[in-house]
């Protein structure tokens, strides 16, 4: 779903498309097999809920897995789409997926952009 790209980021394809829920989501088990893959260190028991860090247009958000979004769709609320400059959803559009290092410089404790 995610090739290599850059030094900071994966890239990928997803639908992008409005949500009316409050924060950005993903397919809970695609969500899971990504933390697991580019996240995780293989090292004992790792948790694969953290929210993945992906770069819509001109927007950095948290995503999170949820159940009942199709595969290879990411679900953003509305306001967001409007900020990133994503017009006309759903759409095939590229996503960016910043890899540990650039992800852990991006969200707070909290898990919100900083």
């Amino acid at each position: 779903m995610f090739e290599p790209f850059s030094s900071g980021y994966y890239l990928g394809r997803l639908y992008v498309e409005p949500t009316d829920g409050e924060r950005a989501v993903m397919c809970r088990d695609h969500h899971e097999t990504v933390n697991e893959q580019l996240y995780a260190s293989g090292e004992g028991v790792e948790r694969l809920d953290r929210p993945l860090v992906m770069k819509v247009g001109r927007t950095h958000l948290p995503v999170h897995g949820a159940a009942g979004v199709p595969e290879r769709t990411l679900a953003v609320p509305e306001s967001i789409l409007e900020a990133a400059g994503i017009t006309n959803p759903p759409t095939l559009s590229e996503v960016l997926l910043a890899k540990e290092e650039v992800a852990a410089q991006l969200v707070s404790l909290e898990g919100t952009p900083v």
